[in-house]
């Protein structure tokens, strides 16, 4: 189908251009026909910046970018009510503060767990040792993430944000990586900034671009892609950048696809990427968190799970109308009405995650922290369809899980395997490994990475703490025998150790004394990669809804991509701005899907800077290019093809 769709896709633009030659021949033949009038036609911008059904619109540029709107009438009287304190709930918090202007008295944030920040967590557990169950890549394009940081103080430079310590510190210390990937234990991989794809390959992912997402409901990767895709270094790139499997959902491989079109070429060493300094719970958590508490945000924790949400339905109307919850095993409501604002995170990644240390694996008997967010959706959505439908992302654990830990080394000793692989000494506090290094071979298909140190503000400057991750849990190691799921911690960093090159027989003994591990198995931590329909995650602001949203990774919003901090402060933006009628626009995803540049380099880029004019058609179309290049001799769309390698010298 893909070579098809090649062949189909040039010959229709071989045939535009010997069309656009046979014009210019003919012009002066045939006399044009006369323009017909349409009386009812104006041309005009009236409005363009109106409000959709959910109350808000997007916007780009300056203009919109630093106005401030004004108060939403009525606000005084509202009070909203948040579940949930990860990324999303926290900045809903924070644009009903700053955009909407309610009285910070008036915010309410409910959650079950004794700790805020939900999947963007960072601690240091006396009795385990440091844990961070993920980390967060970002770029320059998180159009509402940077929107809501520019106006959250730093915690540790007076006077500036968030954003502006973030942007100094990626400008003096910028990322890449010296190895992205490795072989035959530490040996490097020679990935050498290729993508190796074939012809094919190619094909199959510019067709994938090109469909349409309601053509993608349900599909699977494995479903539009073959071995042409499976077998190159792209696809070792993406799914250990992304985490995404074969199994996963073809519609958001195609949206990430289009949302990243314009950092296709910083995908082999990462230098799209940019980094906080420490942890993101440190970073990006605390300070909204601080800010929250100096606007006297309410925050209940620890003894109150929320387990519904009530509607009445009247008119056409859905509202909110109750909250359910418990407190100390008790059950108790909050009764609401209309000026009631209330914001839920549906779903969670990190929900049930099952914590493992040194000497047990995340299995058995070991610890598991719920809040109970999926059920509380699972109960949420009974009620109406509009709310959409947990059971296609929760229900099949085995296709939605993957196996992180934290390594501590606890001295000197492994640090030159380390500084071999990646070409830099992670005590300097500088980019490390600039991103994951992959264990090609690895039949874990395993992942490590080092970002800045301390990644920890309190940590020791002797110690390093390193993040690895496994795709496949269920199959024995190369080094340990056993299914990652079945690891202790020091039998995961004996695994790692094998694969950055450590003689055997020292393994055991620096896994014992040199290192501790703490493993986070977490059931549902790709469950939003899961083949999807349209309505399975429900709007933001679902259809009728007057003083309900939801937030967060299984909300539904246009155009962005899941698994990414931005798309939690997108959805809470959208929310707060529908729910409260904020006049002003929502940054829109930022458009290089639509920008012509983007779309030729990246072309090139993925074919290793292959022109695709280089491409051999078949006969008849292959002697269509040169009458074609000789009809836009002269013209800014020969130097916008010659600008981005597409047409070259001899061409």
């Amino acid at each position: 189908m893909a070579k098809k769709g090649m062949k189909i896709g040039l010959a229709l633009a071989a045939g535009a251009g010997a069309a656009a030659v046979l014009a210019k021949t003919t012009s002066k033949e045939h006399k044009a026909p006369a323009p017909v009038s349409n009386s009812d036609y104006r041309n005009t911008e009236r409005g363009k910046y109106e409000k959709n059904s959910k109350g808000i619109y997007y916007s780009n540029g300056n203009y919109e970018a630093f106005a401030r709107p004004e108060k939403p009438e009525g606000v005084d009287h509202k009070n909203a009510y948040i579940v949930g304190s990860g990324l999303a709930s926290l900045a809903a918090a924070c644009f009903l503060v700053r955009d909407g202007q309610m009285p910070g008295s008036h915010i309410h944030i409910l959650e079950a767990m004794d700790i805020a920040g939900g999947a963007c967590d960072g601690i240091f557990d006396p009795s385990r040792g440091y844990i961070m169950r993920g980390g967060r890549e970002m770029e320059n394009h998180f159009e509402c993430l940077w929107d809501l940081f520019r106006s959250i103080p730093s915690l540790e430079t007076p006077g500036v944000s968030v954003l502006d310590e973030y942007y100094w510190l990626n400008k003096h210390d910028p990322n890449y990586s010296l190895c992205r990937a490795t072989v035959n234990r530490g040996q490097d991989a020679h990935t050498d900034g290729k993508f190796n794809l074939s012809q094919k390959g190619c094909m199959e992912i510019m067709k994938l671009f090109m469909t349409k997402d309601e053509d993608l409901y349900d599909k699977k990767i494995e479903d539009v892609f073959d071995d042409e895709v499976f077998n190159s270094t792209f696809w070792l790139y993406w799914r250990t950048m992304f985490a995404f499997e074969n199994w996963h959902s073809a519609l958001e491989m195609k949206l990430y696809f289009q949302r990243f079109i314009h950092h296709i070429a910083g995908l082999p060493d990462f230098s799209a990427l940019k980094f906080t300094k420490y942890n993101q719970y440190e970073s990006l958590i605390l300070p909204m968190q601080k800010l929250s508490g100096r606007l006297q945000a309410l925050i209940s924790s620890s003894t109150q799970k929320i387990t519904n949400v009530l509607f009445d339905f009247k008119d056409g109307k859905k509202i909110a109308s109750a909250i359910e919850c418990r407190v100390k095993g008790v059950e108790k409501g909050i009764v609401l009405t209309e000026n009631d604002l209330v914001f839920v995170t549906n779903g969670s990644c990190t929900e049930g995650t099952i914590y493992g240390d040194q000497n047990h694996a995340p299995n058995g008997d070991a610890e598991v922290r719920t809040s109970g967010c999926w059920n509380l959706w699972k109960n949420i959505a009974k009620q109406d369809p509009s709310f959409g439908h947990p059971e296609k992302f929760c229900s099949d654990i085995n296709k939605t899980n993957w196996e992180s830990a934290t390594i501590t080394t606890l001295d000197a000793k492994i640090i030159p395997y380390i500084t071999n692989i990646c070409k830099r000494d992670p005590r300097t506090g500088k980019v490390v490994t600039g991103g994951i290094v992959s264990c090609k071979d690895s039949k874990w298909l395993l992942s490590w990475t080092i970002n800045r140190q301390g990644q920890f503000k309190e940590q020791d400057p002797d110690k390093v703490c390193v993040w690895v991750y496994g795709l496949f849990t269920d199959v024995p190691g190369d080094y340990v025998k056993k299914p990652m799921k079945e690891c202790t911690g020091k039998e995961i960093t004996e695994e790692w150790l094998y694969h950055l090159g450590v003689p055997t027989e020292q393994i055991p003994e620096l896994a014992e004394k040199s290192a501790v591990c703490v493993p986070t198995m977490m059931p549902y931590i790709t469950a939003f990669f899961m083949p999807r329909t349209k309505g399975d995650r429900p709007d933001v602001i679902p259809d009728g809804c007057v003083n309900f949203a939801f937030l967060g990774q299984f909300a539904d919003t246009p155009r962005d991509t899941v698994f990414t901090t931005e798309y939690s402060v997108r959805t809470a933006m959208e929310a707060v701005y529908g729910l409260l009628g904020i006049d002003r626009g929502v940054p829109e995803v930022w458009g290089s899907v639509y920008d012509i540049r983007e779309l030729l380099s990246s072309t090139v880029k993925l074919m290793d800077g292959k022109s695709p004019l280089e491409i051999q058609l078949p006969g008849p179309l292959n002697a269509l290019k040169k009458p074609v290049l000789h009809f836009i001799k002269g013209t800014v769309i020969e130097k916008v093809l010659r600008d981005y390698d597409v047409l070259k010298d001899g061409m």
